[in-house]
This record gives C-alpha cells, structure tokens and sequence, in this order.
C-alpha cells in the first residue's frame, strides 16, 4: 500500500481473524502527520516564561502538548522533523517524538540482497557515512521512514507483499546479520504494557485538571482561614490520589502480565543449525521450530509443515480447540486473515504439533508479525488505548460543567460588584469573587457520576458478567438494536444426526436416520473422513458438529506413532495424517475397497469465506485415492458438475432447512494417486466434484432464547439474527425462539451481482405459501397484512448483502430497517453489518460465542462474548452464561447505571447551587458560613448520601421506554432550574422572615464574613440548605421503571431519616456545644424554629410535585409550542417514512441500479431512492 507525503499511512495487512485491523474496526486509518523542528531561541524562551510563571505554562503544555509544539517549534518536511503531532482518525492530536538508531556496519548490502524495492528506503546516509533508521512509536507501533515513498508508514509495510511461496523460502532460516538487521528495524518481539512508577502516576494525577482545581481551592481557603475544612478537603484528596494510584498501577500490571511472554523458542539458523533463543529476538522470517508437546505462542506464525491443535480462547473466548494445517504454496499475497485456518496466533495455547519434523513430531512455522503487529498485540492495544466512545452523555457533562462555569462567573462578578461598595479590603475582595468558583463547579462531579458504574459492575461480576470497559455499561442502557449469532448463541452448541439422504443423476435415495444404515460407499466414507478432527491423549478433539458426524459413523480414528513409517507403508509409501477404520461388525461386501480403512493424506480446512471444506484420502494399498468436499449444499453443489446434481437438489434443501435442520452436503472425485498428494492445490481438488448426498444434524433452539427474545421485542428492542448458516434454516430458528411471530411473513431479499452478460438485479418475494390462497401479492399488499413495519420481516443471504452494498446502496438503509434474517454471512461481513446499522444512528449490541463474531462484537456498541474464559479481549463484555439471558441483565443495568449517573449528576449539581445561593445571599449582608458548617454540609450531609444514593438495583422488568442520555435536554434542564429557583425563593424566604421578627438583631457592618458569626441570617439560612441537601437527594433519585423501588435502598432510606432527624435536632435544639462547634445563633423562639420546619417541609413538597409533574411530561408542552420536529435519528426518520409508503417492499418485481425511480428524502440525509 502506498504511503503519501506528509502523513503516516496505516496498510491493510492481513491480520487474524481473532482480531482483524479492518478498516471497518478502525476507519479513516490514514493519520495526519505534521513535522516539526526544535527552534533553540523558542525553547529558551519558553523556559523563562515557566520560570517567570512559576510552572503554570508548563502546567498548560502538560494540558495541551499541541501548544507546547507550537511554542518550541517550527513547521518543516518530514524527512527533516524532529517532533510529529499526529491527528488520528476520531480527530484527537498527539505528539511524538523522532528516534533515530544507527544501523550496523554491512547493512546496506544486505538490505539490497533482500528488498531493494522497499528496504533500501528505511535509511538514510549523512555525510559521516552512517546508516541511520528514523522511526517513531506510537501506540506500540512502529513507524519508520520511507525516503522514496517520503512518509512514515507502519514497519508491517516490509512484508505485507509476502507471498506463500516467499514465506516457504524463510524455511532454511535466516543468518545472524539479516536477524540483527530486522531486529532494528521490527523492534523487540514484545507487548510491553508500560506500567508508570508510582512517582510519574502521582505527578500525572496531580497535574490532572481535577486536582490542580483541588490545589487552587484548598490554597484559597487556607488564604480565607477555613482551616479544618480546607484540611479535610486535603486529606481525603490524598486518599483519593493514593486510591486511584494503587488502583492505576494494578490494571497495568495484570494487563502487563497478561500481554508479555517471554519464553525460549528453537529457530532455524541459514547454516542448519537449530538454536535456543529468547522469543523477544523473534524477527519476522525466523524459521520456527515447534516441539511436539506444543507451547505457548509469542508470536504470529504461518504454519509451514505438520498440523498443530491450537486452543485459541484467550483470543476468541471459543473453547473448542482448532487444528491448524499447513499453508498450501502459491503466489498468491499471504494474508492472516484469508489463511487463519494455517496461521498460528501470539497469546494461542499450542496443544500439540505433529507431522512436520523427522520421526513424526513437531512441526515447522515462520514468523509472520511480532509484537503489537500480532493478533493479540492489537487486541492489548484496543485496551491500551481503546476508542473514544461517542455518546452523548459523557460530553453533556462536559458542556455542563461549562455552564456551572458560567453560573460561577456571574455570581464571581455579583460579589465583586456588591463588595467594592463596602469598606472591604482589596484581598478580601478577590478572595469572596474565587471562592464562589470553588463553590458553584463542584470539583467531584466527574467523579460521581462513575458511582453507579461502579456499583452496576459489581453486581454484573457477582452474576458472572466480566467487563473489561465500565465506560460502555452507560451505553448498554440506549441498546436499541441486538444482534445474536445462531449456532452456540440461538442454539445449543452440540448438534446431533438427523439423517442422511443419498444423491446422484437418478435422484435421491430414501432417507435413513444414521450413516450406519447408509449402504457402503464413497458417502459413508466421505462422512467418516471429511473432518479435521485429531487425538489428544487419546480422546478425539475438534468441532462438535464433526465430533458428533465421526461419531455416527461408528468409524474410528488412528493417527501415526513415531515417524509413521509403518501407515505410510500400509496405504502405498504416502505421507498418512490419519487413518478411518470401519467398524469391525458391519457386514463388508467381499472385496469391496470402500468396506476397508482409508488414509487421510491432505487436509483443507474449513474457511467461513469459501464455506466448505476438503480432504485427500488413499485406500489400502495405495490403489486409488479420492478427495472429499464437504460443506454449505449450495457451494458444494456448484463446485459439482451438473449432471451429478440431482434435479431435486433444491426443493429438498428448502424443505429440510424449513425444518430448522442443518444441513451439510458432501461430494467427492478420483485424484491421481501417482502424484504428490501432499502439494496438491486446493483449487485443484476442490472442482468438478461428484455430488454425493445430504447430511441433516438437529439442532436445537437453547430453552431460554424464545423468553428473552420476548422481553426484548416488548422492551422494543429490536432482535436481528446474524448466521453463517443456510437461509431457511434461519428462518425456522428465527421462528422458533419468536424473532418472527407465526402471524408475520418473511420476504426474500435476492440480489444478483454484476456479470459479463447480465447487470445487477434486486428482487422481493414471499417465502413459499406466504400470500393466502386465490390471492395475489398484490391483494395481500391492499389488504395491509404485513404493511407498518411489523407485519413483515426481510431476511437475506451474505451474497445478496454484498450485492446490495455494492449497487444498490440507496435501498441498504430499508432493508436495513426491516431485515431480521442474515444468513451466509462471512465475519467480515457481520463486522460491516454492524458499521451500517450503527450509520442509522441504532445503538447496536451484538452477542457471539466464537471467532467469526470478534470483529463484530468489538465494533458493536456493546459486545457481549459467551465463552467460559473469565475476562476474554475478543468483547468489551464476557458472560459465563451459556444462553442469551446475560443480555437483557446487561440492559437493565446499562439502564440502571445510566439512570443513576443522571441522578448523582444532578444531585451534585444541585448542591453546589444549594451552596452558592446561601454564600452569594449571606455575602451580600457582609457575613458567611463557618468552616464547619462547610465541612458538615460537604462531608456529613452530601457524601455520605451520594455514596449510597447509587446502591439501589436495576428492576426487574425491561420498560419500552428507554433512559434519557441527554444532560441538556428540556426535562432535565427545566427541573433543574425550576429547583433552583425553589431553592433561592426558599432561602430568601427564610431570611426575610427572619429580619422581620421582634427579637432579630442587625449584622455588625464594620465586621465581614466569619467575623460576624454567629448571627441569625446564617443559621436560618444554614438551617434550610441544610434540609435542602437531604431534599435535593430524595427529588433526583429516581427508581421506576429502571431501577427497583426505593424501599430497596434500604441504606439510602434510613441514611435519610436520621440526615432529616440530625437536621430538625439542629434547628430545635442544638444545645450548647453544636451551636458552638457549628457557630450557631441559639434562636429563643420556637415557634419561629418550627416554622423554619415547615418551610423546608413546603420545599419538600413543592419540590417533589415539580418532579412528578416534570416525569409525566409538563415541559412537552413547550414543545408543542415550538412545533413537532423530525428524530434526529435517522433510522425512526426512516421508520415513518417507510410505514407511509403504500409500495415497499416492492414484492416480485426485478429492479435494477438504472431503474426509474422516485426519491425518498430524509431530513437532513441523502435521498433514499425507490426504485419502480
């Protein structure tokens, strides 16, 4: 892939599938980059200005690394920059810097010897004649520079062009220089999570914006002698940074250990010789020597020789283990993901290795990434330095606090504006107009409202819901899109044989229930053979679905000991994998050759994109050999030659996939056993096939899908199944666990791709029986049976999906809309359905069991992985659980989490305005509030119940009606203020009714602020707030129809019956030693104490009916008044339009992209075509 000036360029190599880079997973993967070089007068200059600033300009470069480049540097080329800022693609800046190493001597000649093209540009020669490598780093990648190419590109660039046949070349090994050379250039093979000391950790954390406002607030209360508050304030600020270090520094240190491995490894020198060496000198091309017993993989490898039983669930979460085989030569481009069934993956557990070293044992692989390149590198890395979640809640705090800065502003300038106009010092002044900033934004909001996250993660890891992304339980409560695999999802994982039905020219034989009772020949024989099931100790290990085949067969499997010299002579001197023997007890026709035991000599594993897979095998003797295909009936059958194909080939799939069965077909052809078997093509084998017949396996809809499948449909969450499976088999298990009811129709979405003699083609039809008899699908369109949206559901294969992404991109959206079937579906292709679904503004979760689903779940919103492994990286969430009853759990914590971040929000929210109208009233008659008042409030008062305020559950039930994740929407917005404005009108209140009473004394008004304390506008104002803290804390927490009523909270509850009793204590009695402690008036008057009660009573209520009010809705009449306006989402835009249309689908008409059309437009989207 070529690189462009001026920007470091990120090739699509083939990565694994366990974890593709895909530009799906990481759009716009093209970076900006920007050179910069050290300007000296510029540095000096921005020393003394830090100096003169005492830091804060360092503080500020800390902040923003962009000004700092900006300051100290000046633009050039990059092929002379010392520093780069980088611009990713969610259009986040970062700086990096330049290294340079200097190459060794005789270098270059061997760079020239290996790739003149490419290798040569990575240097640089100065006029001291040393060989220079400039390159930098960044998110554990490498990126070096490319003189020809005049960019930086990632070092994988160098052998992202390997062919198959380049890699068997690596087989001889690579010298010491050429080791030594690609070292420098690749880097160590290792995933280094950088795990900071605690000394970087607590100046990072100190210089976090949070705490340098800490710093300023605590230095300013000192300034204004609140000594103790200021002091507790600091005290718990330690705590906090000692926490939050400690905590830090564990995650990095668990995910170091999880992410390196250094280990010894053999390779394969040039001269022959085989070497111990550490895997951190791996290079890409090293010769791999893997032993017998396996081990555990620190790098990407193309298995080359021998076949190797790999447990891959660290990277996939699926527990079944795969056998890898040997990568077929060719020309073609070597590729990770195309060839995973032959590459080896970093972070996989090799079981076992055999076949592919002298005596039987061990096999040969070469390496092919190293390091952060690796499967697993990039998964760590996608932790690391995960993407920036994009949901609305998290930036409305943001803009919120903006706002609270606003407020803040206003009351600084009211103060300063009231204060100049007393004979109030000039400090004084300056220090009342700060502190209300320190009052008004709450320093500990970001941090509260991570409360209910928190709490919502522990009950989901006590129900054995693991979650490697708290950030994303928020976004699991807008889920309004789920989209479930099939098989191990839907289903149960194991399948059993149903029956088995002979095919050829003549038709088709009778159905019978086993293999066993099939009569002896090819397809017994295929069905016993075509299977990459292998031996363990002994015990057969492989796919459940050719475990339970093998099995039916009653044919058992021997796999060679020692060198295998003695199969390999047994079945003509041919390399024997393994050996199929009949059982012993069938009756055997004399001579028949098919009633003996056959050698499996090749093997082609099964690939999701090709859909099938093959074998070679050798009768006894060596007489003969035949290959065997077997795989999905509609790719075997084209890949038959067509007059093996039965004519009856397609009504029978239908009907037995109707049935919800899975269905397999096998074919076979004679192969020239005098030719080496073991370099065949698979290209070769895999043509002009003999069809054989069916398999049929049941497999069965898990218990628990149909009941959650119902809760969601009700919740109005819309349920999307995404399968590798045969389209009508979908259907039936769409059916059965109710994705679509028995009243609706399922129509076929049937696209055609481009072809020499015919153009592209899109075409609508009911399934079979679907219009009532005597009527015609356009009688059931007049008569609405399946208009609306819910009436119909579309279903289509992963051939007509690319089709219709293709060329008819102005019909994916509504089909989008409305399909609930994706069969035949490739993993890249789920990876791009979510993409698509995601562009129609649908918050998408996606839950999968295996490797075909990784890229999808971690493109998904939220990903949710059933796999047995504790905390798997292929998804943000893992569930131990085996059926899909985790996901509505996870939704209405999602929702439960959501709902009280909201609620903690505003509580913090309200509180600082609770503050800052006491302060900003008491300032204004020249007195304040006392240290401790401040410290009780804070302390006492409003931590304790933010802390148990997010406690309650999630509830029991998922609501259609989803949480709001809008912090400036009008229901929010609106309460708040009117809050505050009963707030202000309470403690005005208060305060007036206190000046007006017989016994009140007037302020001092030669004393200010603490000096005039105690007095009596303080303690009816303190008295008040006080009761409108613990008011603020029962208006906000809200609990149906999200969380579980509040009588749940049973600490929250009485937390507020004694904060209310502390405070009715402290108004009628606060007795000698609080009233000195607190510096409160003792008010003789009882009568005035009980109504200062009533008062916050009347707040109480009056608070309390507002929220209600505000809960059903009162603020929608401004709405009305504004006039309805379009969702912002495009896909309920689209949902109206759709409904509204009289002629979609447009049922057996063949519409073409050159079609007569007519336009759909959505408000602010492109038109949505409709064809005629």
């Amino acid at each position: 892939m070529s690189c462009s000036v001026g920007s470091a360029v990120e090739p699509l190599s083939g990565l694994p599938s366990p974890s593709p880079r895909d530009p799906l997973l990481s759009p716009d993967s093209h970076m900006d980059v920007q050179g910069y070089k050290w300007v000296r007068w510029r540095v000096w200059l921005c020393r003394v200005a830090a100096l003169l600033s005492l830091g804060l300009l360092l503080i500020v470069f800390h902040w923003r690394p962009r000004l700092a480049v900006l300051a100290r540097c000046c633009s050039c080329p990059l092929a002379l920059a010392d520093i780069l800022l980088l611009r990713d693609s969610f259009g986040q800046q970062h700086v990096v810097e330049v290294l340079t190493e200097e190459m060794e001597e005789g270098s270059l000649e061997v760079l020239g010897q290996l790739e003149e093209a490419e290798w040569r540009d990575t240097v640089q020669l100065y006029k001291e004649e040393k060989t220079l490598l400039r390159f930098y780093l960044f998110e554990g990648l490498r990126y070096i520079w490319l003189d020809r190419k005049g960019a930086f590109c990632r070092v994988s660039v160098l052998n992202e062009d390997w062919t198959c046949k380049d890699l068997y070349g690596f087989q001889k090994g690579l010298s010491s220089l050429e080791q030594s050379l690609r070292r420098q250039i690749f880097g160590a093979n290792l995933i280094d999570v950088p795990v900071k000391s605690y000394m970087r950790l607590l100046f990072e954390e100190v210089l976090n914006p949070f705490y340098v406002f800490q710093v300023f607030s605590i230095t300013l209360w000192m300034t204004d002698a609140y000594y103790f508050y200021a002091l507790c304030i600091f005290i718990i600020s330690i705590i906090s940074i000692a926490i939050s270090l400690y905590e830090t520094r564990k995650q990095s240190v668990t995910l170091r250990n999880m992410a390196r491995l250094v280990t010894n490894v053999t390779i394969r020198k040039d001269s022959g010789v085989e070497e111990r060496v550490s895997s951190e000198e791996l290079v890409p091309g090293d010769c791999l020597i893997i032993p017998q017993e396996g081990l555990l993989l620190p790098c990407d490898a193309a298995l080359l020789a021998g076949e190797c039983l790999v447990n891959e669930s660290m990277l996939t979460g699926e527990s079944v283990p795969v056998l890898k085989t040997p990568l077929p030569a060719g020309d073609r481009t070597y590729s990770s993901d195309t060839e995973r069934r032959h590459t080896l993956f970093c972070g996989t557990q090799l079981i076992q290795a055999k076949g592919g070293r002298p005596g039987g044992s061990g096999a040969v692989a070469v390496v092919t990434s190293t390091g952060f390149f690796t499967a697993k590198g990039d998964l760590i890395s996608s932790i690391l330095y995960p993407q920036p979640i994009n949901f609305r809640f998290y930036k409305d705090a943001v803009k919120f606090l903006l706002i609270l800065g606003f407020v803040a502003l206003i009351g600084t300038i009211y103060i300063f504006v009231v204060l100049i106009r007393t004979n109030v010092t000039w400090l004084q002044v300056i220090i009342r107009s700060l502190d209300i900033v320190t009052i008004a934004v709450p320093p500990a909001l970001p941090a509260a409202i991570t409360t209910g996250t928190i709490y919502a993660q522990r009950r989901l890891k006590s129900c054995g819901i693991f979650c490697i992304s708290p950030p994303r339980i928020n976004i699991c409560g807008k889920i309004s899109l789920f989209c479930f695999d099939k098989t191990g999802t839907l289903t149960e994982e194991g399948l059993d044989v149903w029956g088995v039905m002979e095919g050829g020219p003549a038709g088709f034989s009778e159905l019978v229930p086993g293999p066993t009772l099939l009569p002896l020949g090819p397809l017994q024989t295929g069905l016993a053979c075509c299977h990459t099931v292998t031996l363990l100790q002994g015990q057969p290990l492989g796919d459940p679905l050719e475990l339970k085949m093998v099995e039916s067969t009653s044919w058992t499997l021997q796999e060679p000991e020692g060198d295998g010299s003695a199969l390999d002579a047994e079945f003509g001197g041919h390399k024997v994998l393994a050996v199929m023997r009949p059982p012993t007890h069938q009756p055997q026709a004399q001579g028949t050759p098919m009633s003996e035991a056959v050698a499996i000599v090749q093997r082609f594993p099964f690939s999701s994109a090709l859909q099938r897979m093959s074998v070679v095998t050798v009768a006894h003797g060596g007489r003969f050999a035949l290959a065997f295909i077997k795989g999905s009936p509609e790719m075997v059958a084209s890949l038959c030659r067509a007059e093996t194909v039965p004519a009856q080939f397609s009504s029978q799939l239908r009907n037995f996939s109707s049935e919800g069965l899975r269905v397999l077909a096998l074919a076979c052809k004679p192969v020239d056993v005098k030719s080496d078997l073991r370099t065949i093509e698979r290209g070769e084998v895999e043509k002009d096939m003999q069809f054989l017949g069916f398999l049929m396996m049941k497999n069965l809809v898990k218990p628990d899908s149909a009941r959650v499948i119902d809760i969601l449909r009700l919740a109005h969450i819309r349920c999307v199944m995404v399968t590798g499976d045969n389209i009508l088999t979908a259907v039936n298990v769409a059916k059965s666990c109710g994705m679509v009811a028995s009243d609706e129709k399922v129509i076929f979405v049937t696209a055609t791709p481009y072809t020499a003699h015919s153009m592209p083609t899109l075409r609508f039809s009911l399934e079979d029986g679907g219009a009532i008899a005597g009527q015609s699908c356009t009688d059931v369109i007049s008569q609405g049976l399946y208009q609306g949206g819910f009436g119909h559901h579309l279903a289509i294969n992963g051939k007509s999906f690319a089709v219709l992404c293709e060329h008819f991109s102005e019909y994916l959206p509504k089909v989008l809309m409305q399909a609930t079937i994706f069969a035949r579906m490739a993993p890249d292709q789920k990876t791009q359905l979510v993409k698509e679904l995601q562009k129609l503004n649908y918050r998408v979760g996606m839950c999968g069991d295996g490797a075909n689903d990784c890229g999808a779940l971690r493109a998904a919103d939220v990903g949710v992985s059933l796999s047995e492994a504790e905390a798997s990286v292929a998804s943000p969430f893992t569930s131990k659980t085996e059926n899909i009853s985790c996901v509505p759990l996870l939704i209405r914590e999602g929702r439960c989490s959501l709902v009280t971040s909201f609620s903690l929000f505003r509580y913090m929210a309200m509180y600082s305005l609770i503050q800052f109208c006491s302060v900003l009233i008491l300032n204004t008659v020249k007195t304040s509030m006392a240290d401790l008042q401040f410290l009780f409030c804070d302390l006492v008062l409003v931590t304790l119940l933010a802390i148990v305020m997010g406690r309650g559950g999630p509830s029991e039930d998922l609501h259609p009606c989803r949480p709001p994740a809008s912090l400036l929407a009008l229901p929010v917005f609106g309460s708040l203020f009117i809050h505050t404005c009963m707030i202000v009108l309470g403690q005005l209140a208060v305060f007036f009714i206190t000046t007006t009473q017989e016994w009140y004394i007037p302020l001092n008004s030669t004393e200010f602020g603490t000096a005039n304390l105690p007095n009596m506008e303080n303690t009816s104002v303190f008295d008040l707030s006080g009761f409108q803290y613990i008011i603020m804390a029962v208006v906000v927490t809200k609990s149906y129809p999200h969380k579980k009523p509040l009588y749940h909270n049973v600490i929250f509850l009485c937390m507020l019956f004694i904060h209310f009793g502390i405070m009715i204590w402290l108004v009628l009695y606060p007795g000698p030693f609080f009233s000195r402690i607190l510096q409160l008036y003792d008010i003789p008057d009882m009568n005035f104490k009980m109504l200062l009660v009533a008062v916050a009573a009347l707040n109480l209520l009056v608070c309390f009916v507002v929220e209600m009010l505000i809960d059903l809705g009162i603020l929608n009449c401004l709405r009305w008044l504004r006039g309805r306006r379009p969702s912002k989402k495009q896909y309920k835009r689209l949902k109206v339009l759709l409904s509204d249309s009289t002629s979609w689908p447009p049922l057996n008409q063949t519409l073409s992209p050159t079609g007569v059309s007519f336009s759909l437009h959505l408000p602010g989207s492109p038109l949505v075509t409709q064809a005629k």
